[in-house]
């Protein structure tokens, strides 16, 4: 980490500042990527604090609070929305479940997935985009360079940061800016979640 904000220092003024007033606290990784998939499902379009209620709703449908993939697919699509899931959502959770029995993905070893291609995986599942992937590229798999360009938090950070304006050539500029981030863009990305966050309490 250390490594990452010096070099993010030196090569971004603006995003010196950023760092210089957030506290990125260090990653506390379940190392589940199975469970993680079905957590940043329902985080899609919903805030932190109501995507949390859902997930732990969820969770209480199982014995041990852990949705094992057979038990995920034999519930019913009611039950499952019963606990605030969206039916769509619902589809999907169990569509990662099927995935994952089908691809026998238990025990699978994802550092032979470099970031793009564990992207391209993963996509497969319907209900799973590149956000989705994003997140657990992240957040799962701490990997360093991750840049998630369509996400709104790191979006409207950045358009304060760097005052950018929300029009069609928003993703160019902050993809021609993360450049100068190589290759710890996932620290910056967190930074400026975490920055935006920050600025949202303090109004």
């Amino acid at each position: 980490m250390q490594e990452a904000l010096v070099h993010l220092v030196h090569r971004d003024a603006k995003l010196a500042q950023v760092l210089a007033a957030v506290t990125l606290p260090a990653p506390e990784p379940t190392g589940d990527l199975y469970y993680d998939l079905l957590d940043s499902i329902v985080s899609q379009q919903l805030s932190t604090k109501a995507a949390a209620v859902i997930f732990q709703r969820f969770l209480t449908l199982f014995p041990g609070e852990y949705p094992h993939p057979q038990q995920l697919l034999a519930l019913d699509i009611e039950t499952l929305r019963s606990v605030g899931l969206s039916k769509s959502k619902a589809h999907y959770m169990q569509n990662v479940a099927e995935f994952w029995l089908k691809e026998k993905l238990e025990n699978k070893n994802w550092d032979e997935y470099d970031d793009d291609a564990l992207v391209d995986y993963l996509s497969q599942i319907k209900g799973v985009g590149r956000w989705t992937v994003e997140m657990i590229l992240i957040f799962t798999l701490q990997r360093p360079d991750v840049f998630p360009v369509d996400d709104l938090g790191v979006q409207q950070g950045m358009m304060l940061v760097y005052g950018l304006e929300k029009d069609r050539n928003l993703r160019k500029r902050m993809i021609e800016i993360a450049e100068n981030w190589r290759p710890y863009r996932t620290t910056a990305s967190r930074a400026m979640w975490r920055w935006k966050n920050q600025q949202k309490n303090s109004n």
